[in-house]
């Protein structure tokens, strides 16, 4: 299991143990039953093409290879993260970020080794749905994206510009951008291909572990680690 895949399972289980299922199911999941057909098209799609893709990947690319790809895929992302940063009004983070990006980019061979992280920068990653909810927007409803998976209402209002930002804006060939864009895809998911065994072993019921979890770390990542205590959920009055 790689290094980013380890930090996905570590944030999961974190994610899972801070939202009990009956607050995810009444408050967090009006849209259930499309959600969990959605889950299940996912999955199918996962099993059929992206995980068999992936396990080729991994296969056939050497690490060293793929670790360059990923730590390339990783520093084009951290200039979002430093931006988002700005906008949320964490200035030193913003600095931090700016000056990994830099570091990577001119002594990493643009991004290919994290020299960054040996340096004591280590990755901040943020989002815009990070951003709108530091301003105080409320995560809304779980949503399942074909495909993208896990979200809410919130963070789907600004993934449209999370995924704007990506390395396909440096070239205008179509073939190229595909090329990046399937690399990309393949890349995160054969990222997580050791932390998905562990979660197919232990999870009684995949669809509910992953939505409580999503919520969960979601809510910790715009709180920086340090949400408020969640309202209690009323009691049913006696019949």
């Amino acid at each position: 299991m790689t290094m980013k895949a380890k930090l996905f399972w570590i944030a999961l289980l974190a994610g899972a143990a801070g939202l009990t299922h009956a607050q995810s199911a009444t408050r967090n999941d009006p849209l259930e039953p499309y959600n969990r057909a959605m889950f299940g098209f996912n999955e199918a799609l996962d099993n059929a093409v992206l995980a068999p893709l992936a396990r080729g990947y991994v296969a056939v690319v050497p690490e060293l290879a793929r670790s360059g790809v990923s730590n390339v895929f990783g520093n084009f992302g951290d200039v979002w993260s430093a931006f988002n940063q700005l906008l949320q009004g964490k200035g030193e983070a913003a600095a931090t970020m700016t000056m990994r990006v830099a570091t990577n980019t001119l002594f990493g061979i643009g991004g290919l080794f994290d020299v960054a992280s040996d340096l004591g920068m280590e990755r901040q990653s943020e989002d815009f749905g990070q951003t709108l909810g530091r301003w105080g927007l409320p995560a809304g409803p779980y949503f399942v994206w074909p495909v993208l998976g896990p979200s809410t209402i919130r963070d789907s209002a600004g993934r449209p510009l999370d995924l704007a930002w990506s390395p396909t804006r440096l070239t205008e060939h179509d073939l190229t951008r595909y090329s990046i864009s399937g690399l990309q895809l393949i890349d995160t998911r054969a990222n997580l291909l050791g932390a998905t065994r562990v979660l197919d072993g232990i999870a009684l019921d995949k669809y509910t572990f992953i939505r409580d979890a999503y919520i969960a770390r979601r809510r910790n990542l715009v709180y920086d680690g340090d949400p408020p205590e969640e309202p209690a959920t009323p009691e049913p009055a006696p019949k």
